[in-house]
């Protein structure tokens, strides 16, 4: 098929084009570069830049490179900017997916691959957690992912737009060989922000809370390498291919781990002994967010072949050492 995958010049993204370089599917990558960087995309696939909400320009797109497929990455995602800067998260967002919706629908383009949140299911009373499992997110970010499975769900019934959702647990780690990996500003995301501290780049690692119902009183989460979940968006694509049907599945590695397993793992990769500042919780941050990735395993055969913790960080300090201020480098 040819696929466009929207938002490709982005961390999920670029590794997934990186993935889909490797199969049958001819790529072409749309990106409004905001977030995205142009090194993250290989030379040899096409790079348009260009803001979904250009639904004209998006269609055009869509019908000149004879596009089969979209893969949609293209989000705001910073959970705490989404409840101080709700209006760009729904514009972004949720206006975005619905201008894409509108130029694939125009196009005939009828396929959907789409990159959701674990940030849809809140604060579940229990783990692992299911797709089955009520959807009451508790930030603007997750209520904008769920809007748009909405959104999919009612265009499936009326238009018959086939997709698949994937809920992503707490991504991490890079490509291997460190050509491409987690660059973000301001960076938020735990593994990133230890393997700075660990190259001097910060003073000490924060820990947020030490007194949750855990082994060791921190939270404990749930991490996928990004390369499984790149496989996952083909193996989601094939599915659609085969006119497989509209689905919605978890994407995380079913082990979960702790904030201290995560600090002191990185310490033995890294070699670094660095500072960790034990501070209160976070007001919002669940004790345990683990996955039930089974439906996924059972109903497109996905196998997690990277996501042992000791490889996630190994990978993605490797990045950080060769490209210790990401891109602009």
């Amino acid at each position: 098929m040819n696929v466009l995958v929207a938002g490709g010049a982005g961390y999920i993204g670029s590794h997934t084009v990186a993935a889909l370089e490797k199969t049958a599917h001819k790529v072409v990558v749309f990106d409004n570069l905001v977030k995205g960087h142009v090194e993250a995309v290989s030379e040899q696939v096409l790079l348009i830049e260009g803001d979904l909400l250009d639904a004209d320009f998006l269609k055009h797109v869509l019908v000149t490179y004879e596009i089969d497929a979209v893969v949609h990455f293209a989000a705001s995602s910073l959970v705490g900017e989404s409840m101080e800067r709700p209006e760009e998260y729904y514009r972004n967002n949720v206006l975005g997916t619905f201008s894409l919706l509108g130029a694939m629908k125009s196009a005939g383009v009828d396929k959907l691959v789409f990159s959701s949140t674990a940030a849809v299911y809140g604060e579940p009373a229990s783990w692992p957690i299911e797709e089955t499992f009520p959807t009451t997110p508790t930030n603007v970010y997750g209520r904008t992912k769920l809007a748009v499975e909405g959104m999919l769900a009612d265009y499936a019934r009326a238009y018959d737009l086939q997709y698949v959702s994937l809920r992503y647990f707490n991504a991490a780690g890079a490509a291997e060989g460190g050509n491409i990996g987690e660059d973000h500003a301001p960076e938020t995301h735990l593994i990133p922000l230890v393997l700075k501290t660990a190259l001097g780049q910060r003073k000490a690692v924060q820990l947020f809370g030490t007194d949750y119902p855990t082994e060791d009183g921190t939270c404990i989460r749930d991490y996928v390498h990004v390369d499984d979940l790149a496989a996952a968006h083909v193996l989601a694509l094939d599915h659609l291919a085969k006119d497989g049907g509209s689905r919605v599945f978890n994407l995380g590695s079913e082990k979960g781990f702790s904030v201290r397993e995560v600090i002191e793992t990185a310490k033995r990769v890294t070699g670094v002994d660095f500072a960790v500042e034990e501070r209160p919780r976070r007001a919002g941050d669940p004790a345990v967010l683990v996955a039930s990735s089974a439906a996924i395993r059972r109903e497109l055969g996905w196998q997690p072949q990277k996501s042992d913790l000791e490889t996630i960080i190994a990978s993605a300090w490797a990045w950080h050492q060769k490209h210790p201020n990401g891109y602009a480098e």
